[in-house]
């Protein structure tokens, strides 16, 4: 199937009405080129009244559709001739349910088309709203398409105009064709109407074979990148052109302003390359090649960013959702928006804009190790690494651990080239130290010297709840901080949750009962040693009680994570019915899928019960027991994550993740800064109702006791 957006015309033709475009339910044809139509060879002016329904068009000859000659691709052939006149009648059950009309076109070599006796169509002859005369020549020579299977030209009809043409009851529609010379040696005329229908009525009959249903726009942010048509590889990275729409309802006609500007990409991923639809990693550029540091989608000032392409995850939200519990625990984890992605002019599908895990003052806000951070204290942090695959087979981007089982440790910022000697060896030194000790006897009274608990606290609750095949040994981030700082390993962020929520089906079970820690040594032999032994610590498992309980009576509310993928699938519209027409995959096998949904909603119904039912085992098996911990209040934190739908007419959900909601308060403000509206958050799903406010561009804050403590902008009022 193709996905050429160039091949659309109706593309450069259609005004974004939100409302509408969601409410397509299916498409079907109401004229098909092959029926019986009213046809009259143009040997003089037809009457004057022809393009009117009040004309008995039943003095004209009467023939099956495809009018012409000489191309093979004709049902009724006729005679030589400069124009042929054509007209249908056709009957419309009920117009309040057709919310779009596209008229397709395969012709040779000119036509104008009237519904009604209004001209809604024409290309290559004369002026819009001239009639042409019977013996008015076509502009240019142009070739039918459909006989050599190819497709016809689309015209588009939105729904305003579709209100002021129809009727409920007897249409007609009337096209004009011309030839180019009056000797020509052919001439095409097929002509379809189809109509994009908001209920599952069925009054007319089924679409042709080719047909697609036209982009007609998105409730999501539209990437749009160029690359010359060079490929775009695994390393290196090339040169592109990205432009992003992100205005509220997007058209891809629409002028970018999200960012409009130079960019290096590349093909990332590991397992996930040899899927179809692949992931990719960027740098914003300045011309010359230097970093850009912007931001997009709302998101902070950076350059390095990845596009990720959910393909396996048929929910399209697997790592959606794994990134907002994380943000919920108030820790620094890669910030989203989905989105939908077109290159070099064909339709990629919904993807997930995020940011790539990096050291910055937004991301991962540890202190920068310099190349001369050679000893003392400043030698002692500023380091992001992971367990992971040994892509490069060498000691050059990490160590493998002298433990059982065995574990490559990979430098990721700074880069293993941007490392000295000396600071290779430091980390691999402190963290060698580390498992040394998780190895003695009395490891339950040395590992806090090394690690961080509460991080790895709220990491291996977000962990456990994906219960993902590849936690702990593939992807599992670390930050080793200054002594300055504590100096201490914090864990984190999390990253790749494409094989969680039960999407794996080898190895281990990926049903939503038991624990993922505790597959090593029983279905998979991969974590490191140190993960079960730290987690099993008594009072270490009393924490993550604690901080279980916390987070379920506020942000991880069951109730509160389910609203959180309603409003995921609000802000997708359509997406995901455009993502899988351009990818097939419903229905079918795709590794490792242990369950396949026939449908999009089956299968975000499998995610939604999965999750409930996880969080309702963990609730009955949660480690250890709060009442014996010994543990400090967590700062309360506060963070706008969205605001659905947006443009908003008469009310929005406001998401917030907060690790509790005491006098949390949203502030609501105009394009000049006056305060329009005050109210208490109470739950991290608010629905706000707008009121009468005037259409505009609106921000908010959330403040408590008077205190900023966050800020969102924009919120688009329509």
């Amino acid at each position: 199937m193709s996905f050429k957006l160039t091949f659309l015309l109706c593309l450069l033709l259609l005004i974004g009405f939100p409302s509408q475009a969601q409410s397509i339910n299916h498409w079907e044809t109401a004229i098909h080129n092959d029926d019986t139509w009213y046809f009259y060879i143009g040997s003089s002016e037809p009457a004057s009244d022809w393009v009117q329904p009040s004309f008995d068009h039943t003095v004209w000859n009467s023939g099956r559709g495809g009018f012409g000659y000489g191309d093979g691709d004709d049902n009724t052939t006729i005679t030589s001739t400069i124009s042929v006149y054509l007209t249908k009648k056709f009957t419309l059950v009920d117009t309040s349910v057709i919310n779009y009309a596209i008229l397709h076109a395969d012709y040779d070599d000119a036509f104008v088309a009237y519904l009604n006796g209004t001209e809604i169509a024409r290309n290559n002859i004369g002026t819009e709203g001239v009639p042409p005369k019977y013996n008015d020549l076509a502009e240019t020579y142009k070739e039918a398409t459909l006989y050599t299977g190819g497709k016809p030209e689309s015209y588009a009809l939105d729904r305003t105009s579709l209100r002021n043409l129809m009727k409920k009851g007897t249409n007609t529609l009337s096209i004009q064709v011309h030839n180019h010379t009056s000797t020509s040696s052919d001439l095409s005329s097929n002509f379809f109407l189809s109509l994009g229908i908001s209920d599952q009525s069925r009054n007319y009959t089924p679409t042709p074979s080719w047909f697609e249903a036209p982009y007609l726009g998105s409730t999501l942010p539209l990437v749009i990148i160029s690359t010359n048509n060079e490929t775009i590889q695994d390393e290196p990275k090339i040169t592109a052109h990205m432009g992003i729409i992100d205005q509220g309802y997007n058209n891809l006609t629409d002028a970018y302003n999200g960012y409009d500007g130079q960019i290096a990409i590349e093909i990332r991923g590991a397992s996930s390359q040899s899927f179809p639809k692949k992931s990719y990693g960027f740098e914003t550029q300045l011309e010359n090649g230097e970093n850009n540091n912007v931001s997009i989608l709302d998101m902070p000032a950076e350059n390095d960013w990845v596009l990720h392409g959910p393909y396996s995850d048929k929910s399209l939200l697997r790592n959606t959702l794994a990134y907002h519990l994380g943000q919920a625990t108030g820790r620094y984890t890669p910030r989203t928006r989905l989105c939908e992605l077109f290159i070099n002019d064909y339709y990629e599908g919904v993807y997930m804009m995020t940011e790539k895990i990096k050291r910055d003052k937004n991301r991962v806000d540890i202190a920068r190790l310099k190349e001369g951070d050679l000893s003392g204290e400043e030698l002692t942090g500023g380091y992001i690494f992971q367990i992971d695959r040994d892509d490069a087979n060498s000691n050059i981007d990490g160590w493998y651990s002298s433990t059982s089982p065995s574990k490559f440790y990979a430098y990721h910022d700074p880069k293993p080239d941007e490392l000295a000697t000396v600071q290779h060896e430091y980390l691999k030194e402190y963290v060698t130290s580390f498992e040394s000790d998780m190895k003695t006897s009395d490891f339950g009274n040395k590992f806090q010297k090394y690690v961080d608990l509460t991080s790895w606290i709220d990491y291996f609750l977000v962990t456990e709840i994906g219960k993902h095949i590849d936690a702990y040994k593939l992807s599992f981030y670390m930050q080793k901080k200054k002594i300055t700082n504590g100096g201490k390993i914090h864990f984190g962020p999390l990253w790749d949750f494409n094989l969680a929520f039960g999407n794996f089906d080898f190895a281990c079970s990926p049903d939503p009962q038991g624990w993922t820690y505790e597959f090593q040594g029983t279905c998979d032999n991969s974590h490191p040693f140190w993960v079960k032994k730290m987690t099993n610590i008594p009072e270490l498992s009393n924490q993550i009680n604690c901080r279980w309980n916390g987070l379920r009576d506020g942000p991880w509310h069951t109730d509160s994570l389910l609203d959180f993928l309603n409003l995921k699938q609000l802000e997708m519209g359509n997406a995901p019915k455009r993502n899988f027409e351009r990818w097939e995959i419903l229905g079918e096998y795709v590794w490792p899928n242990d369950y396949v949904g026939q449908t999009y909603d089956e299968e975000i119904t499998f995610l939604k019960n999965w999750l409930s039912t996880r969080l309702e085992w963990m609730d009955d098996n949660m480690l250890g027991d709060c009442s014996l911990a010994s543990i400090e209040k967590q700062d309360v934190v506060y963070s706008v994550a969205g605001a659905y739908p947006n443009p908003a007419t008469d009310y929005f959900y406001l998401e917030t993740q907060l690790a509790n909601y005491q006098n949390a308060r949203l502030k609501m403000f105009n394009s000049l800064g006056q305060e329009v509206l005050s109210l208490y958050i109470n739950d991290s799903i608010e629905k706000v109702h707008l009121g009468n406010l005037p259409l505009g561009v609106y921000n908010f804050k959330i403040l408590e006791d008077g205190i900023e403590k966050s800020f969102y902008n924009k919120l688009i009022v329509q």
